[in-house]
């Protein structure tokens, strides 16, 4: 295994045997006869078991080679390294994202998977639906899905452009209730090392069918991921500088026609909604950060028997246009199939 800067490549079905078979512990491995690696006698390859972000879980193993190349590697499908602070980043890290994208995002936070380390996806199989989506969550957590006996350039994970993390990315997940789109929002941004949950719905302690929603939201969220409470959509967009998860554009609109008053009786309430969307929509397109955004699709049922449902219905409907038209990316997402539009 060779360190970054050396400009080889790193095969995938080289990196495997220093990895299996070995015994719990720290050892070492030994290359050539009597013990003696490709450095000289008694050099070789240190393997160390790390443990799992779990309790009872599998971890894996942490393996430094003879030139001071570091490779991580799970200790199978389900597994979660965690290696121990104050260990030095990986030059290759081979991640079950299928079974826990969210270990990347962790990893990286703590500087142990850094631009220049070469991640790719261990174990990939049925957990995903098909070959394209694999290819798409590779995209989005910025990693390689390393074929058999495929050589890596270590000098990327993933090609250059498909590298979001330092610049502008937009992205509107759009379904309806109970569709997946909010667990796609967060498998998106699982990779990431600072994410923050914008909550934007607070109906109050006195409704607990909503009570029990935000609890299992929070529980299928990241301990690590921050959580800010808001309406000021515009604003936030406009300071934050990491990642935000917004969920979602439909309770925001709805909190809006509550200030606005749901009649919009006289021209002076229909223009307050009017500046609103429009700052929402200015601050979406002119944002610095990585934003995910959850909307629902509500246009695909029955016409709304109330003034205020058709009211709401239209008004989403025409901000997820205006969203839609300045994002790079925007999917439907239906029965936690993921349609991705525009392409």
């Amino acid at each position: 295994m060779e360190r970054h800067e050396t400009g080889n490549p790193v095969r995938s079905d080289a990196v495997k045997p220093e990895v299996h078979g070995v015994a719990r512990g720290a050892g070492q491995v030994a290359g050539g006869a009597g013990g003696a690696g490709a450095g000289g006698a008694g050099a070789g390859y240190r393997v160390r078991w790390v443990p799992d972000l779990r309790d009872g879980g599998r971890g894996g193993w942490d393996v430094t080679g003879p030139d001071g190349g570091r490779l991580l590697y799970p200790a199978g499908p389900g597994a979660r390294p965690a290696p121990p602070e104050g260990s030095a980043p990986y030059d290759v890290a081979f991640l079950d994202l299928l079974g826990d994208p969210a270990q990347l995002g962790w990893l990286r936070a703590r500087g142990l998977i850094t631009a220049d380390t070469v991640t790719a996806v261990a174990f990939a199989d049925h957990r995903v639906p098909s070959e394209a989506e694999l290819a798409r969550r590779c995209g989005f957590w910025r990693v390689r899905l390393a074929g058999d006996g495929e050589a890596i350039d270590p000098a990327r994970s993933v090609p250059k452009d498909r590298d979001v993390a330092g610049g502008t990315r937009r992205v509107l997940v759009l379904g309806g209730a109970r569709s997946g789109k909010s667990e796609r929002a967060e498998l998106r941004l699982a990779g990431e090392p600072d994410v923050t949950y914008v909550a934007t719905g607070n109906r109050g302690a006195d409704d607990p069918d909503w009570a029990a929603r935000v609890a299992a939201h929070r529980a299928r969220r990241p301990a690590w991921w921050q959580t800010a409470e808001t309406t000021d959509l515009a604003g936030l967009l406009g300071r934050a500088r990491g990642a935000l998860l917004i969920d979602g554009i439909g309770t925001w609109l709805a909190a809006v026609l509550d200030e606005c008053g749901w009649e919009l009786r006289d021209d002076a309430a229909r223009d307050k909604l009017a500046a609103r969307l429009a700052e929402l929509t200015g601050a979406w397109r002119q944002t610095r950060c990585h934003v995910v955004a959850v909307s629902d699709e509500t246009g695909l049922g029955v016409v709304p028997a109330t003034p205020a449902g058709r009211l709401f219905r239209d008004q989403l409907g025409r901000l997820n246009q205006a969203l839609a038209a300045e994002s790079e990316e925007a999917e439907l997402v239906v029965a936690g199939r993921v349609l991705p539009l525009g392409e």
